[in-house]
């Protein structure tokens, strides 16, 4: 697949089909008649429908995996659990192959999650979270989408494509786990380290995060920032408010230096991501009662970060302005994640002349957003994006997918299999 479709910026890609100005699937399309809407649409959702109805709230997988798994092996996919983590947390983790002529071709990855956030409070919710719900023009149900009807859509797109093409190129992988939506220390991160000492091979890698915003296509993202988290600890002298020089005040001695933390710039960014981010999330000093000086004040905060600089560049620059205003502190940091970018290449353009074919959408390369499983994949494949349905409704009560975009997701992964492995 050639990687020059033109770029009308760093961000963006162009690459309308013929005829489909409007959004409508291309009349000049070899799926057009080979791949009714009503009928890929409906199998799609059946399977979706039974994804939606297992409780999977994190690091529960209730059964997903199996149903999944069990569609794949009826493909010929070698399926290999590496489920991992406590008895009282245990991830299910799924890696399944198939492959095709042999010792020919790259290796395609659909990865992704089957676990879901908690539901809130549900007597907020129009219906019952776990019964996927048909209301105008919309399925409704807790994860359906994010990320649910991605999946669906690429089990249902492995399908349709090997059965039209048994003697396709390369092979076709899922990665999938329970552990994304929670602290993911057991899901993909624990698979890629596996596949790494291995020395498994992955060429292309499509994370099913819901990345759509206004029309289904209309973005792909083939990056993310780094997370750094701090919990910074200043440590004062408790005391009586009316006697303060018997005291020493946390909060009016870390104020000054939060504000210049706050006012920093960390660095300008590039082509791909935007600046780096400061931002304080939790303040928390005092007993309670009015008369007391806090004797510590415990403070959050967060860095999202481009690649124009280094967790490590990060922690000591905080800790270098903490020191010049001569606090007492401790602080302890948490790395999620480093970001990773997939410039323009093979299969961004694969994936937005996919979704040119079918929507007639110019897709937009987009780095935004928070943190993905695709800052792990990133490790061991040199060319990672996500791609899926509209987020608008993601982690909201009432969260919906709507059904209008379930075959054209499931027709542009297999479109994209085609780009890449025929």
């Amino acid at each position: 697949m050639s990687s020059s479709l033109p770029a009308s910026a760093p961000g963006s890609i162009a690459g309308t089909a013929p005829g489909s100005a409007t959004g409508a699937e291309s009349s000049s399309s070899p799926l057009s008649s080979s791949m009714h809407g009503d009928e890929v649409e409906s199998r799609t959702l059946a399977l979706l429908e039974q994804l939606i109805a297992r409780p999977s709230v994190t690091p529960h997988d209730a059964g997903c995996l199996d149903l999944i798994g069990d569609r794949l092996q009826t493909l010929g996919f070698r399926l290999e659990r590496m489920d991992s983590g406590p008895a009282d947390f245990r991830v299910a983790n799924l890696w399944a192959v198939k492959d095709g002529r042999a010792g020919s071709g790259p290796r395609l990855v659909f990865a992704g999650h089957t676990d879901v956030v908690p539901t809130g409070e549900l007597t907020r919710w129009t219906s019952d979270p776990f019964v996927p719900t048909v209301r105008n023009g919309h399925l409704f149900g807790r994860g359906a989408a994010d990320m649910k009807t991605s999946l669906a859509a690429m089990v249902v797109a492995a399908e349709d494509f090997v059965a039209a093409h048994p003697d396709h190129a390369g092979s076709i992988a899922f990665l999938l786990t329970s552990d994304e939506e929670g602290p993911a220390r057991d899901g993909t991160v624990v698979c890629v380290e596996r596949l790494k000492q291995r020395g498994e091979r992955l060429d292309f890698c499509i994370v099913g995060e819901p990345t759509s915003v206004d029309r289904l296509g209309d973005t792909v993202k083939n990056g993310r920032r780094g997370s750094l988290s701090g919990k910074l600890r200043v440590m004062g002298i408790q005391g009586h408010v009316a006697y303060p020089h018997l005291a020493r005040n946390p909060v009016h001695q870390a104020a000054p230096a939060l504000a210049a933390l706050a006012a920093m710039t960390w660095d300008a960014g590039n082509d791909y991501f935007p600046p780096t981010t400061f931002q304080i999330s939790n303040v928390q000093a005092g007993t309670g009662a009015g008369n007391v000086i806090p004797g510590e004040m415990v403070v959050d905060f967060n860095f999202r970060f481009s690649t124009e600089s280094t967790p490590q560049g990060l922690r000591e620059r905080v800790h270098a302005l903490l020191d010049e205003h001569g606090l007492d502190y401790q602080l302890d940091w948490t790395l999620s994640g480093d970001p990773f970018l997939t410039p323009v290449g093979s299969l961004s353009a694969a994936l937005s002349a996919a979704i040119a074919e079918e929507t007639g959408v110019a897709t937009e390369l987009s780095t935004t957003g928070g943190t993905s499983d695709g800052r792990f994949i990133a490790r061991i494949c040199p060319q990672v994006v996500e791609f899926g349905p509209l987020n608008a409704s993601i982690h909201k009560i009432n969260e919906f997918v709507p059904l209008d975009q379930i075959a054209p997701l499931t027709r542009i992964y297999r479109r994209t299999l085609e780009h890449l492995l025929l």
